[in-house]
């Protein structure tokens, strides 16, 4: 549960949006008002999903260079601009979990990809429509979904803690030379019960694991905080 009903206006992206964290965050943002846009690889779930919740889906890889800039494009087209980028995406890399030394290049250079090119891509393709968003005094906000492994030394994680480890640096130097304009933040949501969870840890205690709903709330409420008095101020604007 969030408090967050003044969202109304409020434009977000989201990436990996069909499932796990980003499912949550996009069925969160849209039942507190804000126009979501969510991108995904599989069309037949990013359809299922934009239908069940109201969100505008995008059909693409961040991984994928070519498929930046179509995917910006329709982020600004259909949110008419854009607040708030959610980069939220992540691959594990090998699965099962390896070791380093038995990691192929090619298995490490998928996490890159997709923790961590694709988001600074994302990120450089939508800085326009971010900069425009802050200047307009609307307040904007790129939040990096990272995590405790990129902190911790958890053996078989190597190409996914590095990939968040190299997010989580990018963040706070965006953050640095932005200069107050548009805000980065890197958000570790914990331990979920979620599809990647399982694909690393498929006898995991699921019990043990926190509900993607928990998580998502909490960082709806801390994409709140982040954009003090923008809120008040555009209440309203572009609801439906």
């Amino acid at each position: 549960m969030t408090n967050n009903s003044n969202f109304g206006g409020l434009r977000v992206a989201v990436t990996g949006g069909t499932s796990g964290l980003g499912l949550a965050l996009v069925r969160q943002l849209v039942s507190d008002g804000a126009r979501v846009a969510l991108v995904a690889r599989t069309e037949p779930d990013v359809a299922r999903i934009a239908g069940e919740t109201g969100a505008t889906g995008i059909v693409g890889d961040v991984g994928r260079k070519t498929d930046t800039r179509p995917i910006a494009l329709q982020i600004t087209g259909s949110l008419g601009g854009l607040d708030v980028l959610i980069n939220n995406a992540s691959s594990l890399g090998p699965t099962p979990l390896a070791l380093l030394a038995d990691t192929e290049c090619e298995a490490l250079e998928e996490a890159l990809a997709v923790n961590v090119v694709g988001p600074f891509r994302l990120i450089r393709a939508l800085f326009g429509a971010l900069d425009a968003s802050a200047r307009e005094g609307r307040g904007a906000l790129v939040v990096n979904i990272t995590s405790d492994a990129a902190l911790n030394a958890y053996s078989g994680w190597g190409a996914y803690g590095a990939s968040k480890a190299a997010l989580s640096q990018l963040s706070a130097i965006w953050n640095e030379e932005a200069g107050g304009g548009i805000r980065f933040i890197a958000i570790d949501p914990g331990d979920m019960d979620t599809p990647l969870r399982a694909a690393a840890v498929p006898d995991a205690d699921r019990t043990a694991l926190k509900r993607p709903a928990d998580s998502a709330a909490e960082i709806v409420n801390t994409i709140g905080s982040a954009l003090p008095g923008r809120l008040d101020a555009v209440a309203g604007v572009g609801a439906e």
